[in-house]
């Protein structure tokens, strides 16, 4: 008979009792791990902001400082436009000679580092990227530093978890702790930051990932005293009282920034599909892109750079009306060019510029100031184009330290949030993972096989052999001309399963030939049996059928063992019906006696 191995030996391993989680003390581990990622991820993000000021200081200003300097005091000239265009060749060397995972703004690397590669990221990435980004942002591209140390910290913390014994999915938290204590130690954000981790890094939502990465951000935080002061980056304390339509004007603002989401989405890949038929190697695309940022410069220099100084003008309402048209228009075209040309820098502050001069314009005729309107245009625009509406609401919120903000950033960011998907099926960040080949859904759902257990969906009337049927008996019973299943429980008199046999077992005894009228009992044995139980939930069921490349197990009884049931492959595709009618089927059962749900059907045998 056909030897299985039981699950001692290699099948997955009874769960314990079922709970609202799956989380173990392995999680103490990641935990601890979390609080060296984060703190290594803290201090890379330090080093990358000294090196954005230095780079900056030596090529705008002709001297060694870390001093952060604006850029609206570079000198307009023929300079303007080389610097970016050299800044853009360095770039290019360095992704083509280097690692080409520098290229773009970080968030889909590390997306598919997480979801295609294990979770596991190059050592020369945690090197090359800090550089690169530094290079190109401080050559004037019109970046921000979120992206770059998205993907530093979550290449410092992949490395780390590579360095010992964990699973893809524990270096996936490791990763994604490192990316959070990154962005927190940037922005002084860590709620957003874990929020952000949960909205687009994390693809699930388990205790077993989310309290590291909680750690990360939390530890980080605990450094960033240390290495950048207190405070929000952008204090606003300004407090507005809205008429009775506020709300509805939020929501005006988050749909315009929808739109706009919506137009900067198309141009880039649109842009970036006009790079690709250039008759030129990619490497000198950056250079291509920097020829443009730099002709921007000359229009208004204050769109180069990392603009943190705009973003504090819009918010302190140091802004005048054709400055902030000449900065959204300036600042729109060569982000687009720049990042198309596949060059290396982040999207959150450009985001946070575009969407806060657009709601800083609407607040000039909209009650509540303009600064009010332009703190609410930053966090629907970063809402809406990345599809993490939380994340964006919690964002402005930590960014300002104001949360009397939070009704009108929640009710812009979701209007934004629902144009973007509702007009684009893949989002900014998405669409160039999708475009190398991949699906990405970024949709949380509860698992229906971890819901419904084995009794639910098993079939009770169950053919069975007898334990004493004859070996010669049970191949006429398989060879004969009626319609077979590929395997049978074997029961002694009481029901009590004793082994089961396949269509495998009987072409073995056929080439054997003469068995000396043996019986069933003889060759079947329960220690060997793969079987569930009817309280069981069916992603056990699942995991045993995958383990042990068996398409029907018995159900037995956890005490007498005796069979009650039986499950097969098509028992568990079934729970696909389920799933979709409670998508599809729209029934009014108000005030009827009887309404059976879906699983109910399947356990009373009616159709769906």
């Amino acid at each position: 008979m056909r030897q299985t191995p039981d699950i001692a030996g290699g099948l997955p391993r009874p769960r314990g009792k079922p709970g609202d989680f799956t989380a173990d003390r392995r999680v103490l581990v990641l935990i601890g791990m979390a609080l060296l990622v984060g703190s290594i991820s803290a201090g890379a993000a330090w080093v990358l902001l000294k090196l954005i000021a230095l780079v900056t200081n030596l090529v705008w200003f002709g001297h060694l400082s870390t001093a952060n300097v604006s850029l609206a005091n570079a000198h307009p000239g023929i300079w303007m436009v080389l610097a970016p265009a050299l800044g853009g060749l360095v770039i290019g060397l360095m992704a083509r000679f280097g690692s080409e995972k520098i290229r773009g703004h970080g968030i889909p690397e590390a997306i598919e580092a997480i979801l295609i590669g294990g979770s596991r990221m190059q050592p020369k990435v945690a090197i090359l990227k800090p550089l690169s980004s530094a290079v190109s942002i401080g050559s004037g591209g019109p970046f921000g530093a979120e992206g770059p140390i998205i993907m530093t910290g979550g290449a410092i913390g992949s490395i780390f978890a590579q360095c010992f014994h964990l699973t893809a999915a524990e270096r996936k938290t490791l990763l994604v702790a490192g990316a959070a204590a990154g962005m927190t130690a940037i922005f002084g954000t860590p709620i957003a930051a874990v929020l952000l981790a949960v909205e687009l890094l994390l693809f699930e939502w388990k205790p077993r990932s989310f309290l590291p990465v909680v750690t990360g951000a939390v530890i980080s935080a605990a450094w960033r005293p240390l290495l950048f002061g207190t405070g929000p980056l952008f204090p606003f304390a300004e407090r507005t009282d809205l008429p009775w339509w506020g709300l509805a004007a939020a929501i005006g603002v988050g749909i315009v920034a929808g739109l706009q989401s919506g137009l900067m989405t198309r141009l880039l890949y649109a842009i970036e599909d006009l790079f690709d038929h250039l008759p030129v190697h990619w490497m000198w695309w950056p250079m291509l892109g920097g020829l443009v940022v730099g002709l921007g410069g000359l229009i208004d220099p204050r769109a180069l750079g990392v603009g943190y100084d705009v973003i504090a003008d819009l918010l302190s309402g140091h802004m005048v009306r054709d400055e902030a048209i000449r900065l959204l228009l300036v600042k729109s075209v060569i982000w687009v060019v720049a990042l198309s040309s596949g060059t290396s820098g982040g999207v959150l502050a450009p985001l946070l510029i575009l969407g806060g001069t657009a709601g800083w314009m609407e607040g000039l005729v909209l009650p509540g100031g303009a600064s009010f309107w332009a703190l609410v245009g930053m966090a629907a625009m970063m809402g809406g184009t990345m599809r993490s509406p939380l994340t964006g609401v919690m964002f402005a919120i930590e960014l300002t330290g104001n949360i009397d903000m939070l009704l009108p950033l929640l009710a812009a960011t979701g209007a934004a949030h629902a144009v973007t998907v509702l007009l684009l099926k893949r989002s900014i960040l998405t669409e160039k993972i999708a475009r190398r080949g991949q699906h990405i859904t970024r949709e949380y759902a509860i698992d229906p096989f971890e819901l419904m257990r084995t009794a639910d969906v098993m079939v009770t009337n169950v053919d069975t052999l007898p334990v004493d049927m004859t070996i010669d008996t049970a191949v006429a019973f398989f060879t004969s001309d009626q319609r077979r299943h590929k395997s049978y429980p074997v029961v002694a008199g009481d029901g009590r399963l004793t082994g089961m046999v396949t269509r495998a077992d009987v072409l073995r005894w056929r080439t054997e030939g003469d068995h000396q009228a043996a019986t069933l009992d003889d060759v079947a044995s329960d220690s060997s049996s793969v079987v569930a139980h009817p309280d069981d939930v069916l992603g056990r069921v699942a995991d045993l059928m995958v383990a042990s490349d068996l398409g029907r197990l018995p159900v037995v009884d956890r005490v007498s063992h005796r069979v009650v049931g039986l499950i097969a492959r098509k028992d568990l595709l079934r729970i696909r019906a389920v799933v979709n009618a409670q998508e599809e089927d729209r029934n009014a059962y108000f005030l009827r006696e009887k309404a059976l749900v879906p699983e109910a059907r399947i356990a009373e045998g009616q159709p769906l």
